[in-house]
């Protein structure tokens, strides 16, 4: 985290760093005593009257000896940064180079002297002024340059870099005297694509390929490179790197639909073999798709990435990834035809008459509680917190103690599910849902429904139609249940571990699962999925062997 400024500069004279420049760098703040201040601006090359005292000014770290001018110098080399840079008293920039030192009253009016670049031998070059400059203007100002040594032999001609539209080439020019001597390349022994060079007359002496159309160089190839060496004998101050010419990006397009669809032929195929784990429907029965498909008039690749989100929950990025799509239109698809798959799996889920309950009986409900017909339990898949405040409240689960959204689940004794309810916040409780989610009128009169302590003020609807309710015995404070109570209780739970089964392959499906944080522009959808969960289910092999 930084401490300092948004922006600060350095104030000495062609000091070009900043804090966009040189980020890295540390800047000091030029004192706020009068005398100080003047001796730091008269040093950077600055005028003090020209400067208001109010000011900030700052001094780059270029300028000073930070490991001895630096009070907190150790800290700041340990931790890498220091909430306040602290100077040691007295202390004054001593790295100024070739910055005139001005009196107050004008600001120098030369900052610098150069030394532009002669003969090429290799010499030391001093230079040297008097140290009084005397101009004739308004003022008189007094002028001191620093001795400056330069080292002529590494001189480098630098150019403003200039990118031409029509070659669309990076020239690296380079110093004879520094640029080191490239060897030509053998056209009878180089593996590279022979291409005939034609000499064009220069002053710079630099052999040039001939200008031939690539599809008569290369055939067959989307792209090329082609490259060449200058001639040493006639080469001066300049050397070219190699050029990359790319032919016209028209086939791009194409190839990446090549590969889009590449990708959506392997994600099917991966599906086919195991469509199981990645849609939960049977091998046996993967012709279930046709009939989707002939009922919905969806592809069966839009029908696959639908239920490859509800099985396996993964991000639309990764299933746009695997079916050749971009993040929206797979976002879209699955928005759009998860409501249409869902109407046609609904006929799935359905109520059994009490005849088809008992031929399907299992041994264990055979003897007390051959009237059973069905099983009921509440589940909870958690959501984003809503923005809503009101939503927050409806959604808020004291139980799971997140916002979720609730179900009331069905099933019959073999494992069959008979009903799903709508969706409700997880606020609500396992009687109101009951009572709102007409699944009474779902069960045939004089049978018996298994359920869980927390149903326990249902008997009353039940009673209306001579339905009785089989549930755990309550505990009340301070009592203990008798040995037949508990004897109950037991079996009670034994035969109640249907339904937490078939919740079970409901929670397989990830986007179904208690923490999967269903985003919240999805949850209108929630019903659509877990419907078509149900109806998968109710397809697969059986919950009791």
């Amino acid at each position: 985290m930084s401490f300092y400024s948004p922006y600060r500069w350095c104030v000495a004279l062609n000091c070009k760093n900043s804090t966009l420049k040189t980020p890295e760098k540390l800047f000091i703040n030029v004192p706020t005593d009068v005398s100080m201040r003047n001796v730091w601006l008269e040093l950077a090359g600055r005028d003090p009257v020209k400067y208001s005292k109010k000011s900030h000014l700052y001094l780059c770290e270029d300028h000073f000896d930070l490991e001895q001018d630096m009070e907190n110098y150790m800290q700041y080399k340990i931790m890498g940064s220091v909430k306040k840079i602290r100077m040691k008293p007295g202390i004054i920039p001593s790295k100024f180079n070739n910055i005139p030192i001005v009196s107050p009253g004008q600001e120098a009016e030369s900052s610098s002297t150069s030394v532009q670049p002669g003969s090429s031998t290799s010499h030391v070059v001093e230079v040297e002024e008097d140290e009084n400059i005397s101009h004739k203007a308004d003022k008189e100002v007094q002028v001191q340059i620093m001795p400056v040594m330069e080292y002529k032999a590494v001189q480098v001609h630098l150019s403003a870099h200039y990118r031409s539209k029509a070659t669309q080439i990076n020239l690296k020019v380079r110093h004879s005297t520094t640029s080191p001597i490239k060897l030509s390349t053998s056209v009878a022994t180089s593996p590279l694509i022979k291409m005939s060079t034609i000499d064009v007359p220069s002053t710079s002496g630099i052999t040039r390929p001939a200008k031939r159309k690539l599809s008569t160089l290369f055939e067959d190839q989307s792209d090329s490179e082609i490259s060449f060496t200058p001639s040493v004998s006639g080469s001066t101050s300049q050397d070219f790197s190699p050029i990359k010419v790319t032919t016209s990006d028209s086939s791009l397009p194409e190839e990446i639909q090549r590969d889009k669809k590449t990708n959506l032929e392997n994600t099917i195929l991966k599906i086919k073999k195991k469509p199981r784990l990645y849609i939960g429907i049977p091998k046996e029965l993967y012709f279930l798709l046709n009939i989707i498909q002939t009922q919905t008039n969806i592809s069966e690749a839009n029908i696959l990435l639908c239920l490859t989100k509800i099985r396996l929950n993964s991000s639309f990025s990764q299933i746009s990834d695997g079916f050749g799509l971009s993040l929206s239109q797979a976002s879209k698809l699955f928005s759009t035809n998860i409501i249409p798959i869902s109407k046609v799996m609904l006929p799935f889920i359905r109520s059994f008459t009490t005849e088809s309950i008992k031929l399907n009986l299992p041994i264990a409900f055979r003897h007390r509680y051959n009237k059973v017909s069905c099983i009921i339990d509440c589940l909870e898949i958690e959501i984003q917190k809503p923005t809503n405040a009101v939503h927050q409240a409806l959604t808020w689960s004291e139980y799971k103690k997140a916002n979720t959204i609730k179900y009331l689940v069905a099933c019959t004794p073999d494992g069959l599910i008979s009903f799903i309810s709508a969706g409700y916040g997880g606020r609500v409780t396992d009687v109101h849902l009951f009572e709102h989610s007409k699944f009474l009128d779902t069960l045939p009169s004089n049978t018996c429904v298994l359920a869980d302590r927390g149903f326990k003020h249902i008997e009353t609807y039940l009673s209306k139609k001579n339905i009785t309710l089989l549930r755990p015995p309550s505990v009340g404070s301070g009592s203990k249940l008798s040995k037949a109570e508990v004897r109950q209780t037991k079996e009670i739970a034994s035969l109640r571990i249907h339904v937490e089964r078939v919740i079970r392959r409901i929670r397989e499906f990830a986007f179904l699962k208690p923490h999967s944080v269903v985003n919240i522009n999805l949850v209108h959808l929630l019903d659509e999925c877990i419907t078509t969960a149900c109806a998968l289910i109710n397809i697969q092999d059986s919950l009791i062997k």
